[in-house]
């Protein structure tokens, strides 16, 4: 009879067996289902090994593997972290290399043909895939409320923005924009050299990626999705099909926002079918990257990739159950609405908090006073909360309590400053026009004006409320009215302004042109 051999004696019998004399005979009854040691992450590996053959190291980085690390760091988070913190691994820049390895594993996992590893989130992500697929001149088909990192990428590579203006007051049926754009273009006789759309939203409302991919490939162009938000996507059932599966062709997603590896790491992925060169995002990403990465940041894409390898929806069964106990609780308390919309991940929960008379400002001020609750995106109506596979019902009962207090209190009432009661209105877009393009205006000579004079004047800096870092005023486009009062009602409800040399919005650089 054939004994199965425990996992316990396993590695002790495997250390004997360096003795053993196995003959053909012996091989007929050797047992095949023997329990195989897990197998770890290629660079988690790589790490592991570079720690334990102890080098005498004469490279960076200088702190030396924790040898001389700031104390006051140390004190906070000891020296682990800088253990770890090497400045180079066996067969980095080889074929052989455990990044190419691990990149390749996370595109298996991730349904991509091709992945990279991004450590300038996904900002950097978004930079590659413009510029990927545009050169100087060409237009890029776009939302005019996408994130700055894609009018960043349209200064450094020299795309003309298309801007497609989002409805507010309906579902936006982005196919049918993208359609008018295109024809539009045709009529000037031009092509777009990319389509780009952000699906989810920050509040996770998804696109139908299928349908607007569909249409691009029709027109042979290509889909970029800004998935920043929407990394775990298809992990399971009840989570949204990822924009990979739905026919994209560049896809860029913050591992670190939903999924398990550190803040800044990211992933970029080009589809099976993708009608964009791998090697032009490769010299994109070679010139945007580091040459220096950090390798406990891409240990930690590659132990998420292992993790979501292994069992996917068990990473994900408790954040769902915990953000649909929530919802429930939430929607009971009077006062208080939540969003729901048909295509919306479940994991985000954006609560309505206008019917009680206080501003999505000053209701996530007093949630942090009273329960310490921090969410991930606050509005002049609304607060949004991101739920994790790291959330744990502590923080759910602390946010329901602090909504409960919130909508009990009628000291609240009486304490509200009248400007509260206006909801600042952030649909200035349609009204947009643009005299030079975010690359002329980048390098256009610049002056400071205040702020009761930029009327009509050509704006020299990109300004938004953050998060969700959404820009009101673009470099290149002219200074309207509904825009300085989109700013200014932003900042009186307490939104952070991002991206203005003045903080205080007493004045504005403008394009002395």
């Amino acid at each position: 009879d054939i004994t199965i051999i425990e996992q316990d004696s396993y590695q002790e019998q495997l250390q004997n067996a360096k003795s053993w004399t196995i003959t053909n005979k012996d091989l007929e009854f050797y047992p095949t289902n023997l329990p195989q040691e897990p197998k770890s992450p290629p660079l988690v590996s790589a790490l592991k090994t570079a720690i334990e053959e102890n080098h005498a190291s004469f490279q960076f980085p200088g702190h030396n593997l924790g040898h001389k690390a700031p104390f006051s760091l140390t004190q906070l988070i000891g020296k682990s972290p800088f253990h770890y913190d090497v400045g180079e691994i066996k067969d980095q820049f080889t074929p052989q290399s455990p990044i190419i390895d691990a990149e390749k594993q996370a595109a298996e996992v991730f349904g991509a043909s091709n992945t990279w590893f991004i450590l300038g989130g996904s900002t950097c992500g978004v930079l590659a895939a413009i510029m990927g697929t545009c050169s100087p001149g060409d237009t890029l088909i776009l939302p005019r409320n996408c994130h700055i990192s894609v009018i960043s990428a349209l200064v450094l590579c020299g795309a003309i923005p298309k801007y497609v203006f989002p409805d507010y007051d309906s579902h936006w049926d982005f196919a049918t924009s993208v359609e008018k754009a295109i024809r539009e273009l045709e009529l000037e006789g031009k092509q777009p050299a990319a389509v780009l759309i952000t699906s989810p939203t920050y509040n996770g409302i998804c696109s139908n990626v299928t349908e607007i991919s569909k249409l691009c490939h029709s027109c042979n162009i290509p889909l970029i999705v800004d998935e920043a938000h929407g990394a775990h996507f298809s992990f399971h059932p009840q989570l949204p099909i990822s924009s990979l599966k739905q026919g994209a062709d560049v896809v860029v997603q913050s591992t670190h926002k939903v999924l398990l590896s550190l803040t800044q790491s990211s992933m970029l992925h080009t589809s099976q079918n993708s009608l964009v060169q791998k090697q032009n995002i490769s010299r994109c990403l070679q010139t945007l990257q580091s040459t220096s990465p950090s390798f406990l940041l891409l240990a930690s894409l590659d132990a998420t990739t292992a993790e979501l390898k292994e069992n996917p929806e068990a990473v994900f069964d408790n954040a769902i159950s915990l953000a649909t106990e929530a919802k429930y609780a939430l929607k009971k308390i009077p006062g208080i609405s939540v969003l729901e919309y048909p295509d919306m991940d479940p994991l985000r929960v954006t609560v309505g908090v206008h019917d009680l008379g206080v501003s999505g400002y000053e209701a996530k001020d007093l949630l942090f006073e009273d329960q310490k609750v921090v969410p991930v995106l606050t509005g002049s109506r609304s607060i949004t909360f991101l739920f994790t596979p790291g959330s744990c019902r502590d923080h759910v009962i602390r946010l329901i309590a602090g909504f409960r207090n919130l909508a009990s209190s009628r000291l609240l009432h009486k304490s509200i400053k009248t400007e509260s009661h206006k909801h600042v209105n952030l649909r200035p877009f349609v009204e947009i026009d643009m005299r030079l393009t975010p690359r002329e205006a980048f390098f256009a000579r610049k002056k400071v004006v205040d702020i009761k004079d930029t009327l009509g004047k050509i704006c020299g800096e990109l300004i938004c409320p953050y998060p969700p870092g959404i820009p009101v005023m673009i470099p290149g486009e002219v200074i309207s009215e509904k825009a300085l009062d989109i700013l200014l009602q932003a900042k009186a409800c307490g939104a952070r302004i991002t991206g203005a040399s003045d903080p205080l919005l007493s004045s504005i650089v403008v394009c002395d042109v």
